[in-house]
C-alpha cells in the first residue's frame, strides 16, 4: 500500500534517504478511502485492530470489519445531520468504538476532534465555542456525561450527545444501535480537499487557552516516515503505542502511519498503567514494536525484565522527554533492543528522529526527517555552528512538509507569529553535535540564562532523574542579581526519602548533578514538594512554578 505514496521502499542507508525520499500526493486524498476501504478490498481478512482490555477481553478487526463499522458510523453521522465540515468531539478513550467513529467521520469530510476523558465543564466549554463543535460522541462514563451534560447550557451549537455506553443518559443517543441501525452508507458527491481540516487537537499549552492545531487530509501521508522509518514498521508488524486516543500520539502511532504500512495495531484499553500489565500483554500477544515516553520505560526497568518473553520484540521507539542513558542501556541489556528516539509537535509529523541506519546516541532525538527542511538558528537569525543552540525551524519555501499544520484555527496572529516568511519557528531549542545528531534543550520560554550560560531545564531534569530520591522534578530560573537567573528544581521525592527531606538531602542531590552533568548546571535551590503542577494533558506548567518564584 505504501507503495503507491512513496518514491521508492527501500534505501541504501540514511544519504540514500535524505537525497531520495519522497512522498507522492494525489488529488482528494481521503485516508478512510484509499488506505482504510483500500486494505478491506485487497485484503480484507488481514488483521487491523488487535483490541484487548484489563478485563481479559480480547476482539479482532479486519480491515473488512473496520471499512463495515466506518461505514455505519459516516451513514449514522449523515443520518443526525452530520456533513462535510461538520465538527465532532470524540471522548472515547481506548474503546474500538475511537476507531470506528474517525474513520466514518473521514468519509464524510467532517472535521473530528480527539479529546481527553479528563476534561472538565469550562474545558468543554471552551472547545465547543472556540470550534463550533456540532456533536461529542463519548464514553458513557458517569463524571464524563455529568461534566457534558453541565456544559451543554453554555454550548450554543452543541447539538448532539452520544455514547458508547454503558450508561446512555437522559437526552442522549446510543451510538453502538445508531451503527447497528445506520441505512446504507452512500459516499457524498462532494469529496474531501487536501487542503479541508481533517482533524483539530487542543494543545494543552502551558501557558494561556489551548491553541487549535489544524491538520488537512494529507497529514496521515506525513506519518508515512513516523511508522516506516522511525518506528520501522512493515507488513506483518504487530505495533503498541501507549497513549490515549485523546492526544494526537494516538495518530502518530494508533491510526495513520501504521495503517498506510500494512501493520496491526495492538490496543490495550487500560485504565490504570501498571508496567508488569503492559510487559505481560506484550509477551502473550508476541508484539514486534513498542512505542512510549521514557516514563514508561523508567517503570518498566523497574520490573525483572528476565521474568518475561519479549523476544517478538523487533524495534522500540521513545518520544516525549529525556532519555537517561541508564534507562537506555538497562532495556537494551535485557532485550537486546535499541530504543529510538525521535521528536516532534502535534503541529508537525517526526521531524527529527533515529532512523534505521542510525547507530543512536542515547538522550539524542537523533538527525532531521528527509520531510523536513530544518534548520536551527540563532537569536539573530544565523545558523548554528555544531555545539551552538538555536531554535529549532522548519524552512517551506522550496519543500512544504506533508504533515506541516495547516496553522491555529481561528487565530491568524497566533499562527503568524510562530510562521513567517515561508519559516515555521517551533519555539524549541536544541544543538547538533559533530556527528550531525541533535540535542533538546528546552522550549525557548524555558531556558534559563545564568552567567552568560544557556541552561535547558531537560537536562538537568534528565540528571536529577537519575538520583533514586526524585520521582519527578521540573527545573526553573529564578531572577538573579549577580547571575541573572539561577537554576532551580522542584522536585517530588520518594516516598522512602520524604522524611530525609532537608539540607543534607539537598546537597547530596546537588553533588549528584555536578556529577552527572557540567557543574555549573547545578540546581542552587531545590524545593521538595508534594506534586508539580500540571496542564490536563500531563505536562508541566513551569510557568506556574516561575510565576511563584517572582
Amino acid at each position: 500500500m505504501v507503495e503507491r505514496y512513496i518514491s521508492q521502499r527501500n534505501f541504501a542507508d540514511l544519504e540514500d534517504f535524505k537525497s531520495n525520499f519522497q512522498i507522492n500526493v494525489p488529488e482528494n486524498f481521503n485516508f478512510a478511502y484509499d488506505i482504510v476501504d483500500e486494505w478491506a478490498k485487497t485484503a480484507p481478512d488481514k488483521k487491523a485492530i488487535c483490541w484487548i482490555n484489563d478485563l481479559g477481553e480480547h476482539i479482532d478487526f479486519t480491515f473488512s470489519d473496520i471499512k463495515e463499522k466506518s461505514d455505519a458510523a459516516a451513514a449514522y453521522f449523515q443520518s443526525l445531520g452530520i456533513g462535510k465540515g461538520d465538527k465532532v468531539m470524540l471522548i472515547l478513550k481506548r474503546r474500538y468504538w475511537y476507531w470506528f467513529a474517525i474513520i466514518g467521520l473521514h468519509k464524510i469530510g467532517a472535521t473530528a476532534i480527539p479529546a481527553t476523558h479528563l476534561l472538565m465543564k469550562k474545558d468543554i466549554v471552551y472547545r465547543c465555542n472556540a470550534a463550533d463543535i456540532k456533536a461529542i460522541v463519548s464514553v458513557g462514563e458517569p463524571i464524563v456525561c455529568k461534566e457534558i451534560n453541565e456544559a451543554l447550557p453554555d454550548c450554543p451549537t452543541l447539538k448532539l450527545r452520544l455514547s458508547i455506553g454503558p450508561e446512555i443518559p437522559e437526552g442522549w443517543l446510543n451510538f453502538k444501535s445508531g451503527l447497528e441501525n445506520a441505512p446504507k452508507f452512500v459516499k457524498p458527491e462532494l469529496p474531501s480537499e487536501n487542503n479541508d481540516i481533517m482533524l483539530l487537537y487542543f494543545t494543552s499549552g502551558t501557558t494561556g487557552n489551548p491553541k487549535m492545531v489544524a491538520h488537512n487530509f494529507i497529514y496521515p501521508l506525513g506519518h508515512i516516515i513516523t511508522a516506516g522509518f522511525w518506528q520501522n514498521l512493515h507488513n506483518e508488524s504487530l505495533h503498541l503505542t501507549v497513549a490515549d486516543t485523546g492526544w494526537a500520539k494516538a495518530a502518530w502511532g494508533k491510526l495513520y502511519g501504521q495503517w498506510i504500512m500494512g501493520a496491526c495495531i495492538f490496543v490495550y484499553d487500560h485504565e490504570k498503567f501498571v508496567a508488569a500489565d503492559i510487559l505481560r500483554v506484550m509477551q502473550d500477544y508476541k508484539v514486534t514494536s513498542f512505542c512510549a515516553p521514557p516514563t514508561i520505560y523508567r517503570f518498566m526497568i523497574l520490573e525483572d525484565l528476565k521474568k518475561y518473553d519479549l523476544s517478538s520484540l523487533e524495534y522500540c521507539e521513545v518520544a516525549g522527554e529525556p532519555l537517561n542513558p541508564s534507562v537506555y542501556q538497562t532495556f537494551y541489556e535485557a532485550t537486546g533492543v535499541k530504543l529510538m528516539e525521535g521528536f516532534g509537535q502535534t503541529e508537525t509529523t517526526v521531524t527529527i528522529a533515529n532512523f534505521p541506519w542510525m547507530i543512536p546516541k542515547p538522550g539524542s532525538m537523533g538527525k532531521p526527517s528527509p520531510a523536513y527542511k530544518m534548520d536551527l538558528l540563532t537569536p539573530d537569525g544565523r545558523s548554528c555552528e555544531d555545539g551552538e543552540q538555536g531554535e529549532i525551524i522548519f524552512r517551506t519555501d522550496q519543500l512544504m512538509p506533508v504533515g506541516l499544520f495547516l496553522g491555529y484555527y481561528r487565530d491568524k496572529e497566533l499562527t503568524e507569529s510562530v510562521y513567517y516568511d515561508h519559516v515555521y519557528h517551533t519555539g524549541d531549542i536544541a544543538w547538533r553535535d559533530e556527528d550531525g545528531y541533535y540535542w533538546f534543550v528546552g522550549r525557548n520560554d524555558d531556558v534559563i540564562k545564568s552567567s552568560g550560560y544557556r541552561i535547558g531545564p531537560f537536562e538537568v531534569e534528565s540528571a536529577l532523574m537519575t538520583h533514586p530520591a526524585v520521582v519527578e522534578c521540573a527545573i526553573t530560573g529564578v531572577p538573579d542579581e549577580v547571575r541573572g537567573q539561577v537554576v532551580k528544581a522542584t522536585i517530588v521525592l520518594a516516598e522512602s526519602y520524604k522524611k530525609q527531606a532537608g539540607p543534607e538531602l539537598i546537597k547530596e542531590i546537588q553533588d549528584h548533578v555536578k556529577h552527572v552533568t557540567a557543574p555549573y548546571k547545578y540546581p542552587r535551590i531545590i524545593e521538595f514538594v508534594e506534586e508539580l503542577p500540571k496542564t490536563i494533558s500531563g505536562k508541566i506548567r513551569r510557568v506556574q512554578l516561575r510565576e511563584g518564584s517572582d
